[in-house]
């Protein structure tokens, strides 16, 4: 069992182009990564908040490590779906799964990044 009542601590989206993507989720999202190597990794890391809700992470280029519409998804939550599919399809990615109506769990959508990755978003109104 876990000892939060958010068990999720960190999460990575592989990419091919650090920079492009870089410039990708900053557009999209209005947040600034923070770029960084360690070891022979390059990271470019989401802002984060001490003691806030959620958790943190980061663009990931490394060797292995391969961008992918396969497996584990994150969702990025929003306030605005809409707005942010815009930006998705300005910054060179596309919508997949257009904002769709989940009852009282809110609203979901699915884009492909810069890279390839798909990623969704999720909004409460």
């Amino acid at each position: 069992m876990a000892d939060s009542i958010n068990p999720v601590h960190w999460f990575e989206i592989s990419v091919n182009d650090m920079d492009r993507a870089k410039k990708f989720y900053e557009s999209v999202l209005g947040l600034q990564l923070d770029l960084n190597r360690v070891e022979s990794t390059l990271m470019a890391w989401f802002p984060t908040t001490e003691g806030g809700a959620g958790c943190s992470g980061a663009l990931l280029k490394s060797e292995g490590r391969t961008p992918s519409h396969h497996g584990t998804m994150i969702y990025f939550s929003v306030s605005d779906i809409e707005a942010v599919l815009a930006r998705v399809e300005a910054a060179g990615g596309r919508t997949l799964t257009p904002r769709t109506d989940i009852g009282e769990y809110g609203f979901y959508a699915y884009f492909e990044d810069s890279e390839g990755n798909r990623v969704g978003l999720h909004s409460s109104g």
